[in-house]
């Protein structure tokens, strides 16, 4: 179940705020600037599908968010829990870091633990199959697949090139919560 516990950031076992119905975590996402929304594929999937699959079945919602923000480059990413590398594709991500451009996720599958830190908050947000994430450009955060990750994920990029961290340096991110799956 999708949720969203706030914190401020010298306090990590004290949310100041729980939200679980996913209308009000929009709201008050949307309040820091992040957008979050929920997708519902056009056409049923099968057990495993293809990537040309997944994003024929989120056309429309894709296309949406390239014409609204100029999103070049869109693919299809998964993880399961019998991946042999599952272990350094966890770690890779549990800092905290930043991107130059937007990181978008749409959860086809699974789930992801985005945490986002905003002017002093902690943003910790649980996605889960339906919900879209963007985060925007420069905003510090880190993300946990959990010890045994199951997730397919719509990715969307301005930067062809995809995905490039730069690691703030700081520590913030092993004072909070870890997905445990």
């Amino acid at each position: 179940m999708s949720n969203l516990k706030i914190f401020h950031d010298g306090e990590p076992e004290n949310p100041q705020l729980v939200v679980e119905s996913k209308a009000a975590m929009a709201v008050e996402l949307a309040k820091a600037g992040i957008r979050y929304e929920q997708w519902q594929a056009t056409k049923p999937l099968t057990a495993s599908p293809s990537q040309e699959e997944v994003l024929e079945a989120y056309a429309q919602d894709i296309d949406r968010l390239k014409r609204e923000e100029g999103y070049q480059t869109v693919d299809v990413v998964s993880m399961q829990p019998d991946h042999p590398d599952k272990a350094v594709f966890r770690e890779k991500f549990l800092d905290e870091h930043r991107h130059s451009e937007d990181e978008v996720r749409f959860f086809v599958e699974g789930q992801g633990l985005f945490t986002l830190h905003i002017e002093g908050q902690v943003y910790e947000v649980l996605c889960t199959k339906g919900d879209l994430i963007s985060v925007p450009a420069n905003t510090a955060h880190w993300f946990d697949m959990g010890p045994n990750p199951h997730f397919v994920a719509i990715r969307l990029f301005n930067n062809p090139e995809g995905w490039v961290a730069n690691f703030t340096g700081s520590d913030i991110a092993g004072r909070f919560s870890r997905l445990e799956n």
